[in-house]
């Protein structure tokens, strides 16, 4: 993997820096080379068009994807920047390898799966830019309706001998599971006859037995070095109405059981699971052996793969912390612009492209590392500068009084919509005799390598005229409140002539007659220290307090026709875009996307 330390503060002028090295790649091109995803007789891997079992899949045709891939998350939450990285890397492999990619929601668990998080996952998958179309079909699947087929594997385990039902507690289960220098103990129901399991299992299923009261679990060896391989449990009983089919069942399985089966089911030929699930793989696989054996599942089978899941700094990334910041107000709500979720993302103005950008340039590796928030910010910055019109703001303003300009006159100044595409044309800005100027740009005093407006200076009007600095106003408290000066009038910026006069600065304005006033939200980081909560410290004690302050900016006439969510580059100051919420016709309220270079003081 590339150092990721060098990988900091680009721009679209530096030489382009090329993608990390994604061992997941290596792994499908000697798949597809060696014909390890065809079936053992070499004939192609066969799709019958929609999920099921190896009797469904026998009866179909050669799979018209050369690899399937998934992205199977729970629809208990929101979307992060952590998924983004999979959705990218799952989502962009099918592509890639000319497959196809599934949208799977892992529903299997009815106690905190909502369709609101249906709705929202589905759409923030396509606002970074895929779909599950493919092949003429949709490859949108809910694992919840595989229940019937999970059920009939699990009663193929037990008919099998490879599954019990469990009388145990909890507690006694948790006791007699061992720990990982002891072995753990059998259960006492571990020897019931394959008869009565199915009869206990069929009484789970219909109801006849207290959620909690018994489990089905695989019967593997409870004394196996691994603890995921000590008889796992496979099913519970659990009465909960499911968003998907209500209450047609009691009974649900445990994602170590599910999540094979969805992958075999959809026929997934390559499952990238995040780290933590690489001691899960050996139980991964046993279920899918069995069930082959048992005739239920043909191979090739699916194979799991593990990558190492992103760390980024100065944001949290838990679920738990993240319900926290929401729920007790420290943010506001789950599209707050400076929370991770890919909500929140939206609406601060992080481009799809630059999330795209950022999963090509951090790489897919097994080790896990942290990465750095400038990264992520680079890779937006890079892909607005090739997106963002430019505009004019003045965030912190005060007037400019040309005196010698006409009263009352206004003239057409012309401004490029973007210097990178000139088909994009240019745009009108109005000069008139009162402008708002930014502060910093007079100083009464100008300290060395200050080229902008003082005391009988020259500067360049941007896109006009040259003028002389001859005096200023200050009110009680000595701020400066207004600057006046001389305009000289054969200098106007793309006439003959506008470059006799050599000026060395250069500043933006907009006209006071025609600005728009606009609500400016300065979005920062949430929190102030890289690593939230490291030690001993509550993570609720590195909030940022400076994370959002809110302005109110001079901006040129047109943003005042700013769609929500459309950005821009306020030249000089950075990224910023109309907020997708409250901003109204006629009266957008922008967001600071990202500045223009890394500013954040370390």
């Amino acid at each position: 993997m590339a150092n990721l330390s060098t990988v900091l503060n680009m721009s679209s002028e530096k030489t382009p820096i090329a993608p990390a090295s994604n061992f997941i790649r290596g792994i499908i091109e000697r798949d597809l080379a060696q014909g390890n995803l065809n079936q053992p007789n070499g004939a192609s891997r066969l799709w019958a068009g929609t999920p099921g079992d190896a009797t469904h899949h026998a009866a179909g045709q050669p799979d018209p994807a050369k690899i399937r891939t998934r992205f199977p998350p729970e629809p208990n939450g929101y979307l992060h920047i952590g998924h983004a990285k999979s959705i990218c890397l799952n989502f962009g492999l099918a592509r890639d390898y000319e497959g196809v990619c599934h949208m799977r929601f892992d529903d299997t668990n009815p106690e905190k799966e909502e369709q609101e998080y249906v709705d929202s996952i589905t759409e923030m998958v396509q606002w970074l830019g895929f779909g599950w179309d493919a092949f003429g079909k949709s490859h949108l699947y809910y694992a919840s309706n595989y229940f019937e087929m999970m059920y009939q594997a699990a009663e193929s385990l037990i008919s099998a001998g490879k599954a019990y039902v469990d009388e145990q507690s909890a507690e006694e289960m948790r006791t007699n599971r061992g720990t990982l220098t002891e072995p753990g103990k059998n259960s006492p129901w571990r020897d019931r006859t394959i008869e009565e399991n199915l009869t206990k299992f069929r009484e789970m299923r219909d109801g006849q037995h207290a959620d909690g009261s018994m489990v089905l679990r695989a019967k593997i060896d409870m004394a196996s070095p691994n603890i995921n391989l000590r008889d796992p449990a496979i099913y519970r009983i659990k009465r909960a109405h499911h968003h998907n089919t209500g209450d047609q069942w009691c009974i649900y399985p445990m994602y170590t059981f599910a999540h094979p089966l969805e992958d075999a089911f959809e026929g997934i030929t390559h499952s990238i699971c995040t780290l933590e699930f690489e001691d899960q793989r050996p139980f991964y696989d046993w279920v899918l052996e069995r069930l082959a054996e048992a005739g239920m599942l043909a191979h090739p089978l699916p194979k799991q793969y593990e990558f190492a899941r992103l760390n980024l700094t100065y944001v949290v990334l838990s679920k738990r912390k993240l319900i926290e910041l929401v729920e007790n107000k420290h943010v506001a709500g789950w599209d707050d612009p400076r929370l991770p979720t890919l909500a929140g993302a939206r609406r601060r103005g992080y481009s799809p492209e630059g999330f795209r950008l950022f999963a090509d340039r951090i790489g897919v590796s097994k080790s896990d590392s942290w990465i750095e928030y400038t990264i992520l910010e680079d890779c937006m910055r890079e892909t607005l500068n090739q997106s963002a019109e430019r505009r004019i703001a003045v965030l912190d303003p005060i007037k400019l009084v040309i005196d010698n300009y006409p009263d009352g006159q206004s003239e057409d100044c012309f401004a490029p919509n973007h210097p990178l595409k000139p088909e994009l044309g240019k745009r009108i800005v109005q000069l008139t005799k009162e402008l708002w100027i930014e502060r910093e740009d007079f100083m009464e005093e100008p300290s060395k390598g200050f080229f902008r407006l003082c005391p009988d200076g020259l500067v360049r009007l941007r896109y006009g005229y040259v003028v002389k600095c001859t005096g200023f106003e200050k009110d009680s408290n000595g701020n400066v409140t207004s600057v006046h000066c001389e305009y000289l009038p054969d200098t106007k910026s793309g006439t003959p002539g506008s470059d006799s006069v050599k000026v060395k600065g250069n500043i933006h304005w907009v006209s006071a007659a025609h600005a728009y006033a606009a609500e400016i939200r300065m979005y920062d980081r949430l929190f102030k220290e890289a690593h939230p909560g490291s030690g001993d410290r509550d993570y609720l004690a590195d909030i940022n307090p400076n994370s959002v302050t809110t302005i109110t900016a001079q901006l040129e006439l047109s943003l005042k026709d700013a769609k929500p969510a459309e950005s821009f580059q306020f030249e000089r100051h950075g990224y910023f875009v109309a907020d997708r919420k409250d901003s109204v016709a006629g009266k957008p309220v922008f967001n600071r996307t990202v500045t223009l270079k890394d500013t954040w003081q370390k």
